[in-house]
Order: C-alpha cells, then structure tokens, then sequence
C-alpha cells in the first residue's frame, strides 16, 4: 500500500500508486506521488516514466473523509498535494505515460491530463464529479483531453466519458484490454525510452514551453474557488450529503 516505484526496463521507471478500495489519496499519497514522479524524472538513467495504478480503478481523487474529519488543514493538505502531484507529472523531465484503467475521476484527471501519453483499458472512464462532492478544480486539465465545450457539459453534469470516447478525440494512445493495459503502456515507454535520453529531455522541456495555457496557474486559479466554496459552507453541505448517499 502507498506508493511505490519499479525498473521494469532499461530507461523505463514505472510509478504505482495503491491506496485500497478506491485509490482516493490522502494528503500524504499525493505528496509522496509527486516526489516519486520527480525522482525518477531526476534519474538520468530514466528515460521514460509510467504512472499505474493497482486496485479496482487508477484514481479517484482525494481522501473525502479524511478532509471531512480533519476540516480546512485537510482541505489544504489537499490542495497543496494534488498541485504538485499533477505539476510533477506535467514538469518530469522526461515523457510520462498514464497507464488508466477503471475509474479516473477528480485529481486522477489532473494526473492523467498532464501526462504526456495515455494508455488506457477498455473499461476505464474519465470524469470530474466535482460538484457532487463538494469541490471545484482540474477543468484545467480535463479541457487537454476533450473539447471545451464537451468539458464543459462534463464538468456541469458530473458524468464521465469513456476510453473509446477519449481516443476518437486523439487523447488517449490506445484502449487495450485490461489484462493487457500494463504490457501496452511498457510497450510505448519502451519505444520512447529508445530515443536519446538527452534529446528526451530537451523535447519534453520544448513543448512543455509551447504549451497555450499555465497549467500550474491555470489549476491554482481553480483552487480559489473551491475555498470560496468551503469558506461559505456549500462545500461541507454537499459533502456530508454525498457521505450520506455513498454510506
């Protein structure tokens, strides 16, 4: 359980994240995400990093109750962790696959949104169910895998989209069957991790400079408002209304 990095190839570091049931981080796991992305992105051996997930989905946002439980330091400890988990998986030195299957909601998009390249199962879905639990945040990175206007109706309505539907959009690499996620994600790090390590680095720093839009300021802008939302209280009302239904 936690969070866990592997060689399985030469100049492929594989990163997994195991938070059982639901891979819903703490405010520990994301910190400890976001410093083993960056380690490995430090490894000059490294050439390509994969983010995984063990369990019944890759991501599914932040711990709920622990912020329920622990208040406003949670929710801080919360927003802090996920701005720099999803700012190590966008500023890694080298290219980062997202290996997605199940369910990738909340800060899993922010995860997967600014990765480089996603590999995805057939039975993974993508989705910000923001507003059912409370919060606001990571429009910034749903808005790299889907249309504005299609991350718009997302965003209002909670629903998800599928692998399927994120790869007729050029979002997602591949859709492989589960069973065959790991093996397809390992395939693609290797074909990267064959270019010149160096040339990889200055690649990933190039177009992370071309890039249209601050993802860093972009998804701190968010974050004002959702302590807007706890400051007024509406937060914690649909929270412990989402605790109630999901009980």
């Amino acid at each position: 359980m936690g969070v866990s990095t592997s060689s399985p190839e030469k100049g492929i570091s594989v990163v997994t994240a195991d938070f059982p049931p639901v891979n819903a981080l703490p405010v520990s796991g994301w910190f400890a995400l976001a410093d083993a992305v960056r380690a490995a992105g430090r490894d000059p051996g490294v050439r390509c990093v994969v983010l995984a997930a063990e369990g019944r989905g890759f991501n599914a946002g932040v711990d709920i109750k622990e912020i329920q439980a622990h208040g406003d330091r949670a929710l801080l400890g919360a927003n802090r962790g996920c701005a720099e988990a999803f700012a190590a998986v966008y500023e890694c030195e080298t290219p980062v696959i997202a290996a997605v299957h199940g369910f990738c909601l909340g800060g899993g998009i922010g995860l997967a949104g600014n990765a480089d390249a996603i590999v995805a199962s057939e039975d993974a879905s993508f989705g910000l169910p923001e507003l059912d639990r409370g919060a606001l945040g990571a429009a910034t990175h749903l808005a790299r895998l889907v249309p504005r206007h299609l991350m718009r109706a997302l965003y209002y309505t909670s629903r998800t989209a599928t692998a399927a539907e994120l790869h007729a959009h050029g979002s997602v690499w591949r859709v492989v069957p589960r069973t065959e996620l790991r093996t397809a994600a390992l395939e693609l790090a290797r074909e990267i991790a064959a270019k010149d390590g160096r040339l990889l680095r200055l690649a990933k720093a190039a177009i992370n400079g071309i890039d249209p839009v601050d993802v860093r300021r972009s998804y701190r802008f968010e974050q004002g408002f959702t302590f807007e939302a706890a400051l007024s209280g509406v937060a914690d009302e649909v929270r412990d209304r989402f605790g109630k239904e999901g009980a």
